[in-house]
């Protein structure tokens, strides 16, 4: 009996076996993929965890297959050209020749025929439809992601077309893109042996289908399920031909009682959708989505909790991360899990190393997708439509095209970075972006259109969630952080964060919490829309920016939308570093900053000097802008008790006198945020003089107050901190703002009251530092990048 064919002889069952019998332990006869499915099938019921019915050949019946066919030697010469400079593509193109050449020996068959006759009286008789997916012995291993090498065939129907889907299943372990990265990965092709695995079709064609990572994909950050949903089968998601629904769920607060952990939900264009094609064979075909679904989620609350739920019952048995698809039935409204696999990419990096990148230059922004990663690459744009445009593709070049699947694989890996016009996160492009790491901007809408071929560009994934591609070849930095070898410091170290896709981007890094969360950038970026214009939008005077604000909501109730998003995104924060403190200050735009937010023209006044006018607390308690300030009170409300994240601390920036400060917190209490319940605190900037002098009377109202160094160097010396003409006269080491802080400090303390600091004055200058660790100060915030740098100065500055 030969290896290849393995095992006692069990009749039909050697060449079939359903899934109910299989686990990881039979990876070598039905390969990752398949073993995957029977070991959920058989351990994860009891978590809920729904898989669909099925079955796989085994690898006995494939090398029966190559053997009743003549086909081994024939395979091993053809495969031998390899290493005599043939190409991977006339090679792969002559071995598939070879085996759709070939007919199933007629023993395995009759077994195919009986386990489907089996799965389809299962389902009610006649012929059901199933998806046939090919699995390889050597695949979904945890240091080697074989997904998408082989091919799928949807929505089969009847014996005749399973038995030819199985063959072709068989050739497509010769596919060009499967033959190069096993060449890659130094796996020989004659060891390899392909599984069909057949699986009841879940009606997502009516319904919905997508996948699920068990952690954030761009930066491993743990403690996230990312699930993205589009409707129709998985396929739109998975190749890349939608831009997704988006949701990211928090796992620990997935047991908790009376909160919804989702901490982000963004919807997708979604234009397109994969559907069976009605014909007596089977098949799909894509389709339009209908306008009124585009503007929909796929998936409802507690549907995006369930699938979470099992994603971490799958990744707890596992005992590791894992890359899941997902679907649902349109006619049932049941979900299933259809695919389990070892993620690849961010799970294998070393934990403690961090490399950043920053750019030096700015330029022309060209297109704007999804960021992958955070890398930033340059070179010359090529625009292809598919791969077999690009043999002359230069090593290092940026490809710009529709979207990529598998087929592209030999090509991307030539390519220094990637372009998109469609595609999300989870779609092929992004996926073996990660994998490479290469920089990838997906989902661009335009960039075949706005890119020229030939043009040298810069992909940029940096500076946030937003990928950018900029004209012209642009500078940058790059940087690698041991996280492990940084000193052990007692000042505790946080970070200024504005962006919610850079937190989860730090979360390695030592530090205790978030000393100031700014949330202009949410407001400014992700809702784009003046506060007070979504609670009287008809009050808005322009008809063409009301109509844009409209189109902004996409359906959604104005200031359901503000609350929701904003809630959201700041518990995206808050998740990077449960349960540490997170300091979240309320809006802090001058008037000229608020009106260039939609609508914001007609709710601002024009002030000859904004930075001292219309700001900060003065604002939350004015007729002009008090329902504003409600909608953020709300947010943060929700952010804390709705999503569950109580360390959220508010901060008012800005607040000039006591006086101002009773009534903006007595503002904050009716709207369910009274320092002291629910162990809410609420924190003061200390930016404006009288918080120094009358520090006592502040410290009465709030809980904490952190120095902005920023404006307090700008208002004790008298320099517009803007100002070109006066910039060698703003130093924050100034002998008066340091006595400023010195005296806030010690006031501080002598209330019981905690003070930080957030500014780059620590780390640009290190005696700056020293002194702020000789006062006693409680913390130290600075921009992610500069942490390293400010943990080592505070370092020496306590060892001295």
């Amino acid at each position: 009996m030969s290896q290849e064919e393995g095992g006692e002889d069990r009749g039909p069952e050697r060449w079939v076996r359903p899934f109910e019998e299989l686990t990881n332990a039979d990876l070598g006869s039905v390969g990752g993929k398949n073993a995957s499915l029977g070991e959920m099938v058989r351990t994860l019921a009891g978590e809920g965890v729904q898989v669909p019915s099925g079955f796989a050949t085994t690898a006995a019946a494939y090398w029966r297959f190559v053997d009743e066919n003549d086909l081994r030697e024939g395979m091993r010469d053809v495969v031998a050209e390899l290493g005599t400079g043939k190409s991977v593509g006339s090679v792969g193109k002559r071995i598939r020749e070879m085996v759709l050449g070939g007919e199933i020996p007629s023993e395995v068959a009759e077994a195919v025929r009986s386990a489907y006759a089996t799965l389809s009286e299962e389902y009610g008789g006649g012929a059901t439809d199933v998806a046939v997916r090919s699995s390889a012995t050597a695949e979904d291993l945890p240091e080697a992601s074989f997904a998408g090498q082989q091919e799928s065939y949807l929505n089969v129907r009847g014996e005749e077309a399973l038995l030819d889907a199985c063959r072709r299943c068989y050739a497509s372990l010769f596919t060009d893109r499967a033959l190069a990265y096993r060449e890659e990965k130094g796996f020989d092709h004659m060891d390899v042996a392909l599984s069909v695995g057949v699986q009841k079709m879940v009606r997502s064609d009516c319904g919905a289908a997508g996948v699920m990572f068990t952690l954030d994909t761009e930066t491993g950050f743990p403690d996230v399920v990312l699930v993205d949903g589009a409707w129709g089968l998985g396929e739109a998601v998975v190749q890349g031909m939608v831009n997704p629904d988006r949701f990211l769920v928090f796992k620990p607060f997935l047991r908790r009682k009376g909160v919804v952990p989702i901490v982000e939900q963004r919807l997708g264009d979604k234009a397109r959708k994969v559907v069976y094609r009605e014909d007596r064979e089977g098949g799909v075909t894509e389709v339009d989505v209908a306008p009124e679904d585009r503007d929909r989620f796929v998936l409802e609350e507690h549907e995006i909790l369930q699938l979470a739920r099992w994603a971490t019952a799958i990744e707890t048995h596992y005992e590791r991360p894992m890359d899941i698809e997902w679907a649902k039935d349109g006619t049932s409204g049941e979900l299933f899990i259809v695919q389990a696999r070892p993620e690849t990419v961010e799970s294998a990096k070393a934990g403690a190393r961090l490399k950043t990148y920053t750019l030096q230059e700015q330029g022309e922004v060209l297109a704007r997708g999804a960021a992958i990663g955070g890398a930033v690459a340059a070179g010359r744009a090529v625009r292809l439509d598919s791969p077999e445009e690009a043999d002359d593709l230069e090593k290092g070049a940026i490809l710009v095209t529709g979207r990529t699947d598998p087929d592209w694989g030999p090509v991307l890996e030539r390519v220094g970075g990637i372009v998109t016009d469609r595609g999300g996160r989870t779609s092929h492009a992004a996926i073996v972006s990660r994998e490479l790491g290469i920089p990838a901007v997906v989902g661009t809408g335009d960039a075949t259109r706005a890119i020229a071929d030939g043009d040298e560009v810069t992909v940029s994934c940096a500076e946030g969630a937003e990928g950018r591609v900029y004209a012209g070849a642009l500078a940058w930095d790059e940087e690698e952080i041991d996280v492990d070898a940084l000193p052990s410091v007692d000042t505790p170290i946080m970070m200024i964060v504005a962006d919610p896709a850079t937190a989860f981007r730090w979360w390695r890094l030592p530090v205790k919490g978030i000393g100031i969360a700014r949330i202009e950038f949410i407001i400014a970026d992700l809702i784009g829309i003046h506060p007070v214009a979504l609670t009287r939008l008809e009050s808005v005077e322009d008809p063409d920016v009301r109509e844009r604000i409209r189109d902004r909501l996409r359906g959604a109730e104005p200031e359901a939308f503000f609350v929701d998003t904003l809630a959201r995104e700041v518990a995206r924060i808050a998740a990077s570093r449960y349960p540490d403190p997170v300091v979240v200050r309320t809006s802090d735009f001058k008037t000229n900053e608020y009106a260039q937010l939609l609508g914001g023209r007609t709710f601002e006044p024009a002030e000859d000097n904004p930075m001292l006018g219309f700001r900060g607390a003065s604002r939350y308690y004015s007729d002009e802008y008090r329902e504003g300030f409600r909608l953020e009170c709300r947010a943060l409300r929700r952010a804390r008790v709705r999503l569950g994240f109580d360390n959220i601390v508010p901060m008012i920036p800005f607040c000039r006198t006591p006086e101002e400060a009773d009534r903006v917190l007595a503002l904050m209490s009716e709207e369910g945020l009274r320092s002291g319940d629910d162990g809410l605190r609420i924190y003061v900037m200390c930016e404006v003089p009288s918080n120094v002098v009358r520090a006592g009377d502040f410290a009465e109202r709030f809980d904490g107050f952190s120095i902005g160094s920023n404006d307090l160097t700008q208002l004790v010396l008298g320099v517009d901190r803007d100002s070109e003409r006066l910039r060698g006269l703003f130093d924050e080491r100034d002998v008066a703002v340091k006595e400023m802080i010195r005296m806030v400090i010690e006031r501080a303390h002598a209330a019981g009251r905690p003070v930080g600091i957030c500014g780059q004055a620590p780390s640009d200058h290190p005696d700056f530092a020293s002194f702020l660790v000789g006062l006693g100060i409680d913390s130290i915030s600075v921009n992610p990048d500069s942490v390293a740098d400010v943990i080592r100065v505070v370092a020496d500055a306590e060892a001295e």
